[in-house]
């Protein structure tokens, strides 16, 4: 995932390249007022779609293996009691927390504010064109009552067909407590199943985002041609605001949980985390991290070996604050560019599925990417926008990671308090690190 074939370069300098290379080409035609060949240009914005249309192909089955297979690892909830209902609870809240920091950032900055709208609704009206096919059936407006009421899907098939991805994932997660409930050798071969489903799709991903350096210079060359100098004010406003509501869940919220409701001191929990949290920011993988973190819980902050081992092998997948936050950010972020207001109801959406997406989005480099383009076409905003943050995306996943890792660490610390370990008969084998 990490390098491409061409002389083991790494792919995200290749991305990089792709930014500068777009980024460079668009700003030259929007400040000489340069016209661009129509057939041209046509291919250009067709090798974004591309990319845009590989990841909505993979997405759906990617994130119902994931959050089923997620969810099934909990084991015999019977047997694991009140560590996977912890450990579930946990997930749930923090990552609320995180999304919720994430909105009020943006909301209260707005970096995306100060595009000129001319401009805003003529890129938007090239987004909707070219994105027809995949908005299908995105809601044009939402209602408290009806929206819940749709989250529960009549027919799973439909909704997976008119990409209506959050009764998709309501059912991915009723699917896995399914399988939880009803244990036996059909059920964990089934489970096997979806595991193989989940690396099928995983490296697929992992192929399409290889394509993502020609990708970038299509999008960013669209984009830049368009606004100017005014993209990279507004991408270094966003990469602010983003780091600055991780940086906030990092240094404030998390102490604040080891201290309060782990009964450990935060200076004593963050001398034991620094290995992981170097290997986090450096792979931006959190399945790459997973035997450092282990090795942390074990040997230096002394965690009953069972209980974090399930704690941390299920957050790998599961518990993904940093991911949640982003996603978010970024959302929002792009209907301010676009001019498009997103009541609070809407908002409320979003962090529902930001929630549930930290839970479904792979454990690897750019696994948000499909999540956050479903998202922007659920709250109408154009899906060809994620090309203005894909340039920047290398270091922001390298920051959300080690926001992901430490909230797993936040996370065993939390759970382990006042439990004894847990007997190896039930807590399984122990946990091998997913391929990255």
């Amino acid at each position: 995932m990490e390098t491409t074939k061409k002389g083991g370069v790494p792919l995200y300098l290749w991305m990089l390249l792709g930014f500068v290379v777009g980024l460079g080409g668009g700003l030259y035609v929007n400040l000489t007022g340069q016209t661009v060949i129509p057939a041209v240009m046509d291919i250009i914005q067709a090798v974004g779609q591309i990319f845009l249309r590989l990841l909505f192909m993979l997405v759906l089955p990617l994130l119902f293996a994931a959050l089923a297979v997620g969810v099934a690892e909990m084991g015999d909830l019977k047997s694991l009691g009140r560590v996977g209902l912890k450990t579930l609870l946990f997930t749930v809240v923090v990552s609320a927390i995180a999304v919720g920091i994430g909105l009020g950032m943006v909301n209260l900055f707005r970096p995306g504010d100060g595009v000129d709208p001319a401009l805003a609704q003529q890129l938007l009206a090239q987004g909707a064109e070219g994105a027809s096919a995949i908005v299908g059936n995105a809601p044009k407006s939402i209602e408290a009552g009806k929206f819940f009421l749709d989250m529960i899907p009549s027919n799973v098939v439909t909704a997976a067909a008119e990409n209506q991805i959050l009764p998709v994932m309501i059912f991915a997660l009723i699917f896995g407590i399914g399988m939880v409930m009803a244990k036996s050798p059909a059920t964990d071969a089934l489970q096997q199943a979806l595991q193989g489903l989940l690396e099928v799709m995983m490296k697929l991903i992992n192929l399409v985002i290889k394509l993502a350096p020609f990708a970038i210079a299509a999008l960013m060359f669209n984009l830049s041609a368009v606004f100017g100098w005014d993209l990279l004010v507004r991408l270094g406003a966003y990469a602010g605001v983003a780091v600055g509501a991780m940086a906030i869940h990092m240094f404030v919220v998390y102490p604040l949980l080891i201290w309060i409701f782990g009964g450990m001191n935060p200076l004593t929990f963050a001398r034991g985390v620094r290995e992981p949290f170097v290997v986090a920011f450096s792979t931006a993988s959190s399945n790459a991290t997973l035997p450092i973190a282990i090795k942390a819980a074990e040997e230096q902050l002394k965690l009953p070996r069972r209980i974090s081992r399930f704690v941390l092998t299920v957050g790998a997948t599961a518990n993904q604050n940093g991911t949640a936050l982003f996603e978010g950010v970024t959302v929002l972020f792009l209907a301010q560019f676009f001019g498009i207001d997103l009541n609070i109801q809407q908002q409320l959406v979003v962090m529902l599925v930001c929630i549930l997406g930290g839970i479904g989005t792979a454990g690897v480099p750019a696994g948000s990417l499909p999540v956050i383009a479903l998202i922007l076409v659920m709250v109408g905003v154009p899906a060809e926008g994620i090309g203005l943050i894909l340039g920047v995306d290398r270091f922001l996943d390298m920051c959300r990671t080690t926001l992901n890792v430490t909230g797993d660490l936040v996370a065993a610390t939390v759970v382990s308090r006042g439990e004894a370990d847990v007997p190896a008969e039930i807590a399984g084998p122990e946990p091998v690190a997913p391929p990255a």
